[in-house]
């Protein structure tokens, strides 16, 4: 694993992640203890969906988590699985600019539908439910870099229970949604499928590809 890290810089990315959380964490350490106890916990969800800012300090700190650690933790998934990847700093930086580029622009779409269609509180309380496992999905990244560049445990191993739950936490962020706004997907089922393909699904085959063309 060691042979094609640069290990300096992935723990200035790590400790920026890291920092993020912390900054977070001082920002507001009642709603963090909340938003850490978000897994089988609605409290967080219903307190904070009500109070919501275009642009909250609070998600922001934990946003740059997610993009700079998930950029990190698919630069060693990809390295891993498919070919090892050079680090080199500027198509890391280019990876980073994508995968948030990816997250801010589809939540954007997400909200310009929701003001077309006239159901904007809807979506919003759907996409605060959303980005906040997404946002908790960065914290497991963190410890799975964490745990690839400053230990000995097996890096397959690692990457595959990471992953697994992240997914696992994101099925329970969908599954939470789904239940509570399942009156409104019903009729609409159609046009629901629809939103998973192009706004749920396709991110990911482009962010794959950005990664498969990391040093090309």
């Amino acid at each position: 694993m060691r042979n094609f890290i640069t290990h300096e810089w992935f723990t200035i990315f790590t400790m920026l992640g890291l920092l993020s959380i912390v900054a977070a964490k001082f920002l507001n350490t009642l709603r963090f203890d909340d938003f850490l106890s978000v897994i089988g916990n609605s409290k967080y969800l219903k307190i904070y969906s009500k109070d919501q800012k275009f642009v909250d300090p609070f998600e922001a700190f934990l946003f740059i988590n997610l993009a700079v650690s998930a950029s990190i933790f698919l630069f060693f998934g990809y390295s891993i699985f498919f070919e090892t990847l050079t680090f080199e700093i500027i198509p890391f930086l280019k990876l980073l600019f994508a995968v948030a580029t990816i997250i801010i622009i589809k939540t954007l779409l997400e909200r310009l539908i929701g003001s077309l269609f006239d159901v904007d509180s809807l979506v919003d309380s759907y996409l605060f439910q959303k980005t906040t496992f997404k946002n908790y999905s960065g914290i497991v990244f963190l410890v799975a870099n964490l745990l690839l560049l400053y230990t000995k445990n097996d890096a397959e191993i690692v990457i595959i229970a990471s992953f697994s739950i992240v997914c696992l936490i994101n099925l329970i962020g969908f599954i939470t949604s789904f239940k509570n706004y399942q009156k409104t997907i019903n009729p609409n089922f159609f046009y629901f499928l629809l939103y998973l393909c192009a706004l749920e699904i396709a991110p990911y085959v482009l962010l794959y590809k950005v990664v498969s063309e990391y040093n090309a």
